[in-house]
C-alpha cells in the first residue's frame, strides 16, 4: 500500500506544476520535494504504528524446573522365622538386588512366599512287615504322607522345574514338593509306590542313580524304560557311591564320581544330569567347585533345615559336632549346591509349620512390595527396563 500511494504521487505531481502559472511568486510555489518527503513519513508511520498493533505479543519463556534427583529407600532384610531350628538361617545366593527384584515381581513369575519341600525315601515297607532301618518308612505312613501333602495343597515337580524355579523364580505350584528316592531301585518299586500318584496326580518322582554298573546293571533296563515314560526323572547319586565326597578325598575320586556319573547317564539315559544328590549326604568346598566346573545345577543333602524359596534357601553355619553327618552347608558358599532335604519319617510333622511358613513370606513380601518397587524404579529401571507386563 505504501508504495502504491507514493506511485500515485509521483504520477500526479507533473500535473500539479502545471496548475500554477510560471510567473507566480517563488514563496507561493509548492515545493514538490518536501510534499513527497512529508507525505512518505506520514505514510511509513502509519503502517509501522500498524505493522506494531498486528504483531502477536511476545510469549514469556518459562524457566526449566530442574530436576530433583530421587533417593532410592532402603531395602527391608529378608524373611526371617522362628519355624527354623535356631541354628538354621536363610542363605542368599543372589546378591544384585535389581536381578532379584525383577525376578521376584515378574508378574509372569512365581508368587512370592511360593514354597518347596524337598523329601527323601530310602525304603518303603509293606504294612505287614516292621519298620527297623530308621531309614525306611512303612507302607501306611507313606500313603499317609502322600494324601496329607495333596490335601494341604502341595504338587510334585521335577528336578528342571525346581532349578528353573530357583534360578529365575519360574512360576511353579504355589506349594510344591520334590520327591526323591535314593539309590539304585527295580521298576517294581516305583509302580508300586510311585505310579498311583502318576496317574492319579501328575506327580512325578526323582531317582538318585548309583552308576556302579555301568551298562551293565541288572536293573538299568527297566529303568530306562520308566525315564522314557516321563514321570521318573533320574539324576546323578555318584558311581562308587558309599564313598561320600569331601574337602579331604581326591581330584581323581571327586571327578570319578561326578563326570563317571555323566558319562553314564549320556551313554544309557540319553541326557545329563543337572543336580547331584551328594552319596552319604557328603560334601565340600572342592566337591561343590568341581561339579559346578562339570555343570552341575543342585546338589542335595541329607540335613533337613527346612523348605526352599526364591533366593532364600536354610542352612547351618556351624558343623553339629554330635552328628557326623550334619555338615554346615553355610561355609560352602553355595546354597544351590547345598540344598536340604527332609527325612520322609519327619516330613509330616512339619507339613503344617512348611505351610505357615510359606504364608508368612507371601504376607511380609506384600508389606514390603511398595518399597521394593520403588526401590527398583529407582535404581534398577534406568538400566534394566521396567518391570514385564502380564503375558495372559
Amino acid at each position: 500500500m505504501i508504495y502504491r500511494f507514493l506511485l500515485s504521487l509521483s504520477l500526479i505531481a507533473p500535473f500539479l506544476a502545471s496548475c500554477f502559472p510560471q510567473a507566480a511568486p517563488a514563496a507561493l510555489t509548492p515545493d514538490l520535494d518536501v510534499i513527497m518527503t512529508q507525505a512518505f513519513a506520514t505514510v511509513h508511520a502509519v503502517a509501522t504504528a500498524t505493522a506494531w498493533s498486528l504483531a502477536p505479543a511476545a510469549t514469556p519463556t518459562a524457566s526449566p524446573t530442574p530436576l530433583v534427583p530421587r533417593t532410592p529407600p532402603a531395602l527391608p532384610p529378608p524373611y526371617q522365622t522362628d519355624l527354623l531350628a535356631p541354628f538354621v538361617t536363610p542363605h542368599q545366593y543372589i546378591q544384585d538386588p535389581c536381578q532379584y527384584l525383577r525376578a521376584r515381581w515378574d508378574p509372569n513369575n512365581a508368587v512370592p512366599g511360593t514354597i518347596v519341600l524337598v523329601i527323601m525315601f530310602h525304603g518303603i515297607q509293606k504294612a505287614t512287615a516292621q519298620v527297623t532301618d530308621p531309614k525306611n518308612i512303612s507302607s501306611k505312613d507313606f500313603k499317609k504322607l502322600m494324601n496329607d501333602l495333596h490335601e494341604m495343597g502341595f504338587t510334585a515337580i521335577t528336578t528342571q522345574q525346581l532349578a528353573d524355579f530357583l534360578y529365575t523364580n519360574a512360576r511353579i505350584p504355589q506349594r510344591s514338593v520334590v520327591l526323591i528316592v535314593d539309590d539304585r531301585k527295580y521298576a517294581e518299586n516305583f509302580n508300586t509306590w510311585f505310579r498311583p500318584y502318576w496317574e492319579k496326580w501328575g506327580w512325578p518322582v526323582i531317582n538318585g542313580w548309583i552308576s556302579a554298573f555301568g551298562g551293565q546293571d541288572p536293573v538299568l533296563a527297566e529303568n530306562v524304560a520308566l525315564e522314557r515314560e516321563g514321570w521318573v526323572d533320574h539324576q546323578a547319586h555318584g558311581v562308587v557311591h558309599n564313598i561320600p565326597m569331601s574337602d579331604n578325598s581326591s581330584e581323581e575320586f571327586i571327578r570319578g564320581e561326578l563326570q563317571g556319573s555323566i558319562e553314564v547317564f549320556q551313554q544309557y539315559y540319553g541326557k545329563t544330569p543337572i543336580a547331584i544328590i551328594w552319596p552319604g549326604g557328603g560334601f565340600g568346598v572342592r566337591p561343590v567347585r568341581i561339579a559346578r566346573e562339570l555343570g552341575y545345577k543342585l546338589g542335595f543333602t541329607v540335613n533337613p533345615r527346612g523348605p526352599l524359596m526364591f533366593n532364600w534357601i536354610p542352612q547351618a553355619d556351624t558343623d553339629d559336632l554330635a552328628n557326623p553327618y550334619d555338615i554346615a552347608e553355610g561355609p560352602i558358599g553355595d546354597p544351590l549346591m547345598t540344598l536340604p532335604r527332609y527325612w520322609d519319617t519327619d516330613a509330616a510333622a512339619k507339613l503344617d509349620d512348611i505351610r505357615r511358613l510359606g504364608n508368612q513370606a507371601a504376607a511380609y513380601a506384600e508389606q514390603n512390595k511398595v518399597v521394593e518397587l520403588e526401590y527398583y524404579d529407582i535404581v534398577c529401571a534406568p538400566t534394566l527396563g521396567p518391570l514385564p507386563t502380564a503375558v495372559p
